[in-house]
């Protein structure tokens, strides 16, 4: 059998650069090396495309941009040249894009994909933009019946409601988010006015798109359920985050800190399969296909509600994907051949 020419993507000019190099590091050391031919592409932090041959833990040291490593590339129709030898084109058959964040998750790698005729694991360009975008997916979502937080869209060139408009509508305690970040960037928890201006600020700057959400803080704690699939849709199972603070923050997802997630998740049967359910109507209702997380909240009344979408979630060896993913039988290294398997059975570059 003929070996694919797969292309690992990592970096990005996205404030999730290093979860990316940490993805890539643990996918890198996961993969099946020996049934691919790896094609590595790093983007650095001023959106600058390389292809690499150094070490993984140069990757995920982000010691990888040194001279003998790197060569200045360019995507081309159906694979990638270097600027230094153009004349020489490396075909690619499919991209596993390891990209979190701003133009990354959010359709702008994937139409560049789409032009280039490239197969790519994940969301094809309208569900990954609309994915991304919180205030998109809250509206649609509430189309599809699929129960969010209720929640007030602010835009940095607009005219806002004041505080005490949007306490009339939604009582404290707030989350503030940026609509277009990941990693719990930006994220507040507002429990009085005096915080207000400061977490708004804040979100609006990882935003950096002009819109943030002001969302009820609900009272419970945040579940999870892995998905994949394009015409079959399997979820995994589904885990439970215990945090120590208010909210599930950076350090507890990617260094351990003041969190512990817990997979399988400590509920009943019926809450469960509901997880379950609901993160497949989301899947659906996105139009989503290869893959991605649903991240939602059981309420202390037992109800379980959307919180968002992670079109390409954290793949590092600890990160809850895999993890989900594994518990419900499919390894890091099969779930990998899978996607990759999803990634080729999907047309790309027609319309």
């Amino acid at each position: 059998m003929n070996k694919l020419n797969l292309a690992v993507l990592f970096g990005g000019q996205s404030s999730e650069y290093s979860v990316s190099l940490h993805s890539a590091g643990s996918f890198l050391r996961q993969i099946r090396q020996e049934n691919y031919n790896l094609i590595l592409i790093g983007i650095d932090s001023n959106g600058i495309f390389y292809l690499y041959d150094g070490s993984i833990e140069d990757i995920e040291h982000d010691t990888w941009k040194k001279e003998g490593s790197c060569t200045p590339c360019a995507f081309i129709h159906k694979g990638v040249i270097s600027l230094e030898k153009p004349e020489q084109k490396i075909d690619i058959d499919v991209a596993f894009p390891i990209l979190h964040g701003k133009n990354g998750e959010d359709g702008c790698m994937q139409g560049l994909l789409e032009l280039m005729n490239i197969h790519y694991v994940g969301c094809d360009v309208m569900s990954s933009a609309i994915s991304m975008d919180k205030e998109i997916m809250h509206i649609l979502c509430k189309e599809a019946n699929i129960p969010c937080a209720d929640y007030v869209c602010l835009k940095k060139w607009g005219d806002n409601p004041s505080f005490e408009e949007i306490e009339a509508k939604i009582p404290l305690p707030w989350i503030i988010k940026p609509c277009n970040a990941g990693s719990s960037y930006g994220v507040h928890k507002v429990e009085k006015k005096e915080d207000f201006e400061d977490a708004c600020q804040d979100a609006f700057y990882y935003d950096g798109r002009g819109k943030i959400l002001v969302e009820k803080a609900i009272e419970g704690f945040e579940i999870g359920c892995a998905v994949m699939g394009n015409e079959t849709v399997f979820c995994g199972s589904v885990d439970e985050i215990q945090i120590a603070g208010s909210i599930f923050d950076f350090e507890g997802k990617y260094e351990d800190k003041g969190a512990d997630i817990i997979c399988p998740a400590r509920i009943d049967e019926k809450q469960f399969k509901e997880a379950q359910a609901l993160a497949y109507r989301t899947y659906r209702a996105m139009n989503c296909t290869g893959l991605a997380r649903v991240d939602m909240f059981l309420t202390t009344e037992g109800e379980v509600i959307l919180n968002e979408l992670n079109t390409i979630p954290g793949f590092t060896a600890t990160s809850r994907y895999p993890s989900m993913m594994k518990e419900a039988g499919l390894a890091f290294p099969d779930l990998i051949d899978r996607l990759i398997e999803l990634a080729m059975q999907r047309k790309v570059g027609v319309c």
